[in-house]
């Protein structure tokens, strides 16, 4: 009955989908790599990947090496990458054989860096061991004038919150640059969880590659190490680039968990961020496996029906399901939500009217709201339009004033290469486009929102 079908992997369900599910206005069906399944085969690294922990450790465990040997490894490997193994005081020869024969540093390669014309946004394409490709972006803000009224318009609205501790609190610890607060200039990289997407969201570039392939940890956690042999180490980390984390969601927690790790990278639990357009079992789940991390919610609409034709996933998670999800969450974590809306004119979801329905359905939730004018994609098939300015003020007007929500405009970033909101895509053997779902609200990031 339903014709040529497409299958979805949405956390632990399989769901049958009409191709008609993913159609966009202008589009007879979603584009999709010629050999995209729905289900990608799973990928085994050969040689395997150091950054991969389960695999070292379940090495070491075989070889009778001691786990002290472990920490001690990935703490030096995160200062250097290429440390000589020899320079590790007390590191068994064992190890080191045994590192030397069975795993590389890096399994992926940059393969091109492009840098926007101010300065403050650096793309990376990197080429993985299987000859696949992927985006990272690195993110560069400057909060030096905060305090000095060189904030900005956009950025008024949620001034009051600043820094937060781990438990998502109001913070009062003096903060220096890197650290959170104010001053200086701070990095935040947006890495990739999946080679594509098959969540066919209708205004995303990436959605139009299909799912190629899943990430595997190590190949997170490389994006990080490309990013901090070429830019100053990130604050910040975003799940906010190619793919749906929650789908990939084993591999994301063990690359999380290396990035949070005390003796490894130490990145703050709140300035890890995982962004996903809504995978209910997964965003329970998320808030045992990983405490502290900030979660980012990609809403869009603020009503099922219109939903479900910006967002096809939404078919499977209903919106009155996931808003519970997203309570569940705050009740156990004790943490804000970050609640991503993506304006798509003309008056496709950015009325006034849709304003009002959406303080309604977030009025009284620990939430901040950022709202993100839709891009023009370099892709054809894509109907939207940028939202005039008056709409977007009108917008904001009415989350922050009538429904006393948190409420901000994020800030572009990379849009000239091809690294800003909805632009991560890789066209036939390049990078074309940049990162979807892309952090930044005129000098304000994230966590300092949480």
């Amino acid at each position: 009955p339903f014709g040529r079908a497409a299958i979805l992997t949405l956390g632990d369900r399989r769901i049958r989908r009409h191709r008609g599910a993913y159609a966009r206005p202008g589009l007879t069906q979603r584009p999709t790599d010629p050999g995209f399944t729905g289900m990608p085969k799973k990928r085994i690294l050969s040689p395997k990947s150091i950054w991969d922990v389960e695999q070292v450790s379940e090495a070491f465990r075989s070889a009778d090496i001691k786990d002290v040997h472990i920490k001690k490894l990935y703490g030096r490997l995160a200062k250097d990458p290429y440390v000589d193994l020899d320079d590790i005081d007390g590191f068994p020869e064992s190890a080191k054989r045994l590192l030397d024969g069975e795993f590389v540093r890096m399994t992926s390669t940059c393969k091109s860096v492009k840098r926007s014309a101010d300065g403050e946004t650096t793309k990376l394409l990197i080429e993985l061991q299987d000859g696949k490709s992927i985006e990272a972006v690195i993110m560069m803000y400057d909060t030096t004038k905060r305090g000095e009224g060189g904030r900005g318009e956009t950025q008024q609205l949620g001034d009051d919150v600043d820094d937060w501790d781990e438990a998502g609190h109001a913070s009062s610890a003096p903060s220096t640059s890197g650290k959170g607060g104010t001053g200086g200039k701070r990095y935040t990289l947006c890495v990739s969880s999946e080679v594509g997407c098959q969540m066919g969201c209708t205004f995303c570039a990436t959605g139009t590659m299909g799912l190629q392939a899943d990430l595997t940890s190590a190949e997170i956690v490389e994006q990080l190490v490309h990013a901090r042999l070429r830019a100053t180490p990130p604050r910040n980390i975003v799940f906010m680039g190619m793919g749906e984390p929650m789908n990939n969601y084993e591999q994301v927690r063990r690359a999380i968990s290396l990035m949070i790790d005390g003796a490894v990278f130490a990145m703050r639990r709140q300035c890890v961020t995982l962004s996903t357009v809504g995978v209910i079992p997964r965003i329970k789940q998320m808030a045992s496996d990983l405490p502290g991390v900030s979660l980012a919610l990609s809403l869009h609409a603020p009503t099922q029906e219109l939903r479900q034709k910006i967002v096809p996933s939404a078919r499977a998670y209903k919106l009155d399901r996931l808003i519970d999800a997203i309570d569940y969450y705050q009740e156990r974590t004790k943490q804000k939500v970050f609640v991503e809306y993506v304006l798509l004119g003309p008056d496709f979801n950015c009325t006034s009217d849709h304003a009002h329905q959406l303080g309604q359905l977030l009025r009284g939730k620990e939430v901040v709201v950022n709202v993100i004018p839709w891009n023009p994609i370099l892709s054809p098939g894509f109907p939207y339009e940028a939202p005039p300015a008056g709409e977007i003020d009108e917008f904001l007007r009415i989350l922050c004033i009538e429904y006393g929500l948190l409420a901000t405009v994020r800030q572009e970033k990379g849009q000239d290469v091809g690294a800003a909101c909805g632009q991560l895509v890789i066209s036939n053997g390049g990078g074309s486009g940049g990162g979807e779902r892309m952090n930044g609200d005129g000098g304000k990031e994230i966590e300092d929102l949480l």
